[in-house]
């Protein structure tokens, strides 16, 4: 593309948030409920449609549309609803949905949870701006994912491969390592390289990095920031962190912002992307958390009966698209309450993804690290990322061969109570 269809490129994606037709502004804020105003007499409300809201100081705020009913709307405010005046603040209606601003220039840049950048870097200039709910995918477009991605873990290289554009887990609790473990993910990930296929296939600048974290503690931030920066491997990483005192709203936007830039590297970039969401546990707190402020029905331990599909609308994201070299490969994290594998947010999680890896508590008492029992995990795609012309030939019998290794050596003893005793 020469520098004048860029220009035009350009311009026509920038143009696209502007409306010439005028704009209406309201002042019919009839109340306000945890991250939820209440707007009445609205004209024609659409749902998904962006509205800007302006506090009596003159400070701005955004918000979505989330539920419409007559001329009343209900709108999310991604920045919190503290200090909003119910008389004096005014609401303008946009006509537009939420769009994030994307550039491969995001690569070796920190965003905070709306997308905005927070390392005090030059602004990004977008390349395009796109819907955060993604484009929807003709699933006979999808291509069956193949080739491995490989994470420098030998517990997950060797006996839980990972294939390019597969979803896959990774079940944690609190109190274990699992923010070590996606670090070092980042510092080791890459392709494996190919017999038979192109340098470039298999270069580094063909793969990148799309790092979420939400709900995370500022140390927590600061261990991801520093890890990255000291290793090297910020300039491959795109990295979007919403940190714990964030407005519990924005978790539920820095997924999507994630994927979508994620899907813009892949699809328009041709790269290959790895992309880690952690915690998923938190965005499903900040799930029941605007669900309750809705007044909805609550479905298991309170989360809304609708938790499997917006978790299937994240994690469907990943895959590869028939036509283009790119892929979106997901590992999304997520804690166990009290260790309970059958909680919910795993539970729903484990029918969506393909496979899981595991995280055990016991290993990590024992100073075993990475704590990953193979047992438990699972990589269902495994057998098409792995063999001949992919890594090497004796791949999966290497992989059996261990893992009969590992289940003779479980030894299974009867303690003094009768009960059995599980000892490695």
């Amino acid at each position: 593309m020469d520098r004048k269809a860029a220009n035009f490129v350009h311009s026509q994606a920038v143009s696209r948030d502007y409306i010439s037709q005028p704009r209406i502004t309201y002042r019919t804020v009839s109340g306000v409920n945890g991250p939820l105003v209440i707007l009445d007499d609205v004209k024609f409300p659409k749902y998904d449609e962006i509205v800007r809201l302006t506090l009596p100081d003159g400070s701005q705020r955004t918000g979505q549309v989330l539920e419409v009913s007559g001329k009343r709307a209900i709108v999310q405010v991604f920045e919190g609803t503290s200090g909003i005046d119910a008389k004096n603040t005014t609401c303008e209606f946009t006509g537009d949905i939420l769009r994030t601003p994307v550039s491969e220039d995001m690569l070796g840049r920190i965003f905070n949870g709306s997308g905005k950048p927070k390392d005090k870097g030059p602004a990004i200039l977008a390349e395009d701006y796109l819907d955060i709910q993604g484009q929807p995918i003709n699933p006979w477009s999808r291509i069956y994912p193949e080739e491995m991605i490989q994470t420098g873990i030998s517990s997950i290289d060797v006996m839980n491969s990972i294939a390019r554009g597969q979803k896959i887990p990774i079940f944690s609790a609190s109190g274990l390592p699992h923010d070590e473990i996606a670090a070092q993910i980042c510092r080791q990930a890459g392709l494996v390289k190919l017999p038979g296929k192109s340098v470039v296939d298999s270069d580094i600048d063909n793969f990148a990095i799309v790092f979420a974290a939400m709900g995370v503690n500022m140390e927590t931030a600061r261990f991801f920031m520093q890890d990255f920066q000291e290793n090297g491997s910020m300039e491959n990483v795109c990295l979007f962190l919403n940190l714990a005192n964030d407005p519990t709203i924005e978790r539920i936007i820095t997924p999507r912002i994630a994927l979508t830039t994620a899907e813009y590297l892949a699809y328009q970039c041709e790269k290959h992307v790895l992309v880690i969401l952690t915690d998923m546990s938190s965005y499903a707190e900040a799930l029941r958390e605007v669900s309750a402020a809705r007044e909805e029905v609550p479905g298991r331990r309170g989360f809304p009966g609708y938790m499997y599909t917006d978790l299937a609308s994240i994690y469907e994201r990943a895959g590869r698209v028939e036509g283009r070299s790119g892929s979106i490969t997901q590992i999304p994290i997520l804690t166990m309450p009290n260790d309970d594998i059958t909680h919910p947010i795993p539970d729903l999680t484990g029918y969506i993804t393909e496979g899981q890896i595991y995280v055990d508590r016991q290993l990590h008492n024992r100073q075993i690290y990475p704590p990953i029992n193979v047992l438990p995990s699972l990589s269902r795609l495994m057998k098409s990322a792995i063999g001949v012309n992919m890594t090497r030939e004796d791949h999966s019998d290497v992989s059996n061969q261990l893992c009969s290794y590992t289940s003779d050596c479980l030894l299974f003893e009867l303690d003094s109570r009768g009960s059995i005793k599980n000892t490695y």
